[in-house]
């Protein structure tokens, strides 16, 4: 199902992971002297290994794209290998992702695989698991992602994520299946905002007004780098999967779909029991990640959209069925598989529980709801988890032993909605007496206003992980804490 305007994601591939040498003759070796010296032959040595493949190079440097028709002037952007269209690595399951990133941009940068269990060292926090990558240096990023799904990539260093982001840095991880299900067409959107001027240029950044209220909102809607709809043809009756990714600085928004039956096969990139949309729609705050699949209609000229529910709608995508049916039969959507690495039940028993407290941020003027929110305070530490502005350095806020159950209870006590994110972990939106839980894995999700939600995880991924915003002024302020597991 070839796009047919809207530029597609650049594909990459890694190359296959790497077999672990044999032991050899250094278990000869370990043998008593007497027992080596009679004569039996010594075991070969053995094949050296295979040499690992190059890492695919990601320069991140200025560029230009046309957002707006001539004679207005190209949007200044920040772009990997000179295409606004953001790229998709994609792998198969067991295979290693070896990335050098090359940073010609004048800022730090750094890389999160969001929704990775990654090791500690690769999770790309800039101030945190590594040190941010300087202007002209390079670093290479190099693991073995553990499960199969749709993740994203996003700039994220401690106090300086949301320019990068709004520049228009920003990726697919893709890890596909061993066994994947077999549809006709696998297609890749990834949603980004954009604040214009009226010239076409970004608007500065570093405004407190939008760290300290909804965060950077665009004025521009964007699939795949290029203006909405993103416009597909495909065979009637074909069967697609879609993965649907948020990568705005700050668009929370819910997604509609008209004119098509879709099934929600993952979410966050984990599998989960096939389910209808209620009211064919979906949260989609930034960092959510939706695998979908849709079986379109068997008549040629049929159309289908998907909708960002903003003002009146906005059409991200849109579908049209051309050329000749697809006649082979196929049993009906089902799950994708379950992920084996993932406990069945989470033990609540003998959690660790812990409290998260979200404080900060603009005071909405209730007697004046059209009028701007009131900020006052350090620009630079807008928000608190647990009375504490997050910076570089940051202690965490608890610790416990690999394989541990932990239940935080998060409570959003600032006056608008909080979109959260888990690092290398993946957990249960608990029910609100914890009798219960959610049917699907997440790593990230919106907490309203005035609102505590509870997630339990299996804290299984040694090292110091973050609880951040994704909304990325947030987090450069201050929205973020962490804690570690040894």
């Amino acid at each position: 199902m070839p796009p047919a305007r809207s530029a597609p994601p650049t594909e990459l591939r890694s190359g296959a992971s790497r077999r672990a040498l044999f032991l050899g003759s250094a278990a000869f070796l370990l043998l008593p002297r007497s027992v080596r010296a009679q004569g039996k032959p010594a075991p070969a040595a053995p094949a050296p290994a295979p040499p690992l493949p190059e890492p695919r190079v990601l320069t991140a440097a200025p560029g230009k794209t046309r957002f707006k028709p001539e004679p207005a002037p190209e949007t200044p952007i920040w772009s990997f290998d000179g295409t606004s269209a953001p790229p998709a690595l994609r792998v198969k399951l067991g295979e290693a992702v070896r990335v050098r990133v090359e940073n010609k941009t004048d800022k730090p940068l750094s890389l999160h695989w969001h929704g990775v269990r990654n090791k500690n060292s690769m999770d790309g926090v800039g101030g945190v698991t590594q040190t941010p990558i300087a202007p002209g240096a390079d670093f290479t990023y190099d693991f073995v992602p553990p499960d199969a799904g749709t993740f994203l990539v996003r700039p994220l260093v401690v106090g300086g994520s949301s320019e990068p982001s709004g520049r228009g840095l920003a990726g697919f991880l893709v890890v596909e299946e061993k066994a994947p299900p077999a549809v006709e067409a696998d297609v890749s959107l990834l949603m980004q905002d954009w604040r214009l001027q009226d010239d076409g240029t970004l608007l500065p950044f570093g405004q407190t007004a939008f760290a300290a209220s909804n965060g950077r909102l665009g004025n521009l809607v964007t699939i795949n780098g290029a203006n909405v709809p993103a416009t597909f043809e495909a065979r009637p009756g074909s069967r697609i999967r879609v993965r649907l990714g948020n990568a705005c600085n700050a668009r929370a928004t819910r997604i509609r779909f008209e004119g098509l039956k879709v099934y929600v096969a993952a979410v966050d990139g984990q599998p989960t029991d096939t389910f209808e949309p209620l009211r064919a729609t979906l949260p989609f705050p930034p960092g959510t990640r939706y695998d979908l699949l849709i079986d379109l209609p068997a008549e040629a000229d049929a159309k289908g959209a998907i909708t960002a529910l903003v003002g009146q709608g906005l059409q991200l995508a849109t579908v049209v069925t051309k050329g000749a049916p697809v006649t082979e039969k196929r049993p009906p959507i089902g799950p994708i598989g379950e992920n084996p690495l993932l406990p069945r039940e989470v033990k609540l028993q003998n959690a660790l529980r812990r409290d998260v407290v979200i404080t900060g941020g603009a005071t909405l003027q209730k007697d004046k709801p059209e009028a701007e929110p009131v900020y006052s305070g350090d620009a630079k530490r807008i928000w608190s988890v647990n009375g504490t502005s997050a910076t570089a350095g940051l202690a965490p806020i608890f610790t416990v032993k690999r394989g541990q159950v932990v239940v935080l209870a998060l409570r959003n006590e600032t006056a608008f909605p909080q979109a959260l994110h888990l690092h290398g972990h993946v957990f249960r939106l608990l029910h609100p007496l914890d009798d219960g839980w959610e049917p699907y894995w997440l790593d990230t999700f919106q907490l309203l206003e005035g609102r505590t939600a509870r997630i339990a995880f299996q804290a299984d991924n040694p090292g110091r992980w973050l609880i951040s915003a994704t909304v990325l002024e947030r987090f450069d302020t201050g929205l973020w804490t962490c804690f570690e597991v040894t």
